[in-house]
């Protein structure tokens, strides 16, 4: 019976990801955590596999509409793989409580940037379109290439540790150093998401057991539903939706802590 209803929330994850364009695959912990039963280690490991993917569907999409930057995405993202594995490993290190303490922490933050973009005015899509005017690294100026290799690599480890994608961290960076347009930034984001995402799914391989059955059905049905939220986000205003989405993250960030209160110091 959870089984059942973990695969019939990873619909709704794939629905949450059309509709909003992503940020639903944070769902996918507390699914697998909560709902279906898994451990915390099995359930970020699964998750990963969810947010990767998920996000070479996104990925293939953002490319046919040449909102993928390939060269800042692909400096960025071996970076951010480093980080994964290398989170991964960290894992080991933290208690299943301390983990899921990590990620509510993880959603709160991505909740505030959900309400922080909400408030953009659409003449934000043009803001860091202009290319570094020096360059030494594959293109990309020295300065620029730096901020990118130490943000990559810490939102990786962030990614190993938790299983999330991080494309709300990942798309202000290569705004900021990358020097991307938004458009471009998020589609080039979804691709860093997918490559963080694989590394650290290897990093976690041999450390927990993997339902391959479970996680393949669960993924294909988030895949499939992100087609439906594709459609149906036409009919439905954006804004409101990401800040209502944003609150029920808040919600379910409040429940994790809640549940591994035990864990946090001083409570």
């Amino acid at each position: 019976m959870t089984t059942t209803l973990g695969l019939l929330l990873a619909t709704l994850i794939g629905v949450s990801l059309g509709l909003l364009g992503g940020g639903g695959a944070i769902l996918a912990v507390p699914i697998f955590t909560y709902v279906m039963g898994f451990g915390a280690k099995e359930a970020i490991a699964s998750s990963l596999v969810v947010v990767g993917v998920t996000s070479l569907f996104g990925t293939a999409e953002h490319w046919r509409e040449g909102h993928v930057r390939l060269r800042t995405a692909l400096i960025f993202g071996v970076f951010a793989m480093i980080g994964a594995y290398l989170g991964a490993q960290l894992a080991t290190l933290f208690s299943d409580a301390a983990q899921l303490i990590l990620f509510a922490v993880v959603m709160l933050v991505a909740a505030f940037f959900m309400f922080r973009d909400n408030n953009k005015e659409e003449s934000d899509e043009d803001e860091g379109g202009s290319e570094p005017e020096d360059y030494s690294v594959a293109g990309v100026s020295l300065g620029c290439a730096a901020g990118l290799t130490v943000l990559g690599v810490a939102i990786g480890v962030l990614t190993g540790l938790v299983g999330v994608g991080g494309g709300f961290l990942i798309v202000p960076a290569l705004v900021l150093f990358g020097k991307l347009p938004v458009k471009d930034a998020v589609g080039s984001s979804v691709l860093v998401i997918a490559m963080n995402s694989a590394s650290g799914f290897v990093g976690y391989l041999g450390k927990v057991e993997i339902q391959w059955g479970t996680i393949v059905l669960f993924t294909a049905l988030a895949v499939a539903g992100s087609f439906a939220g594709t459609y149906l986000v036409r009919f439905v205003p954006a804004n409101a939706l990401q800040k209502a989405f944003a609150v029920f993250l808040v919600a379910m960030a409040i429940f994790i802590l809640y549940e591994n209160r035990q864990a946090i110091p001083l409570v």
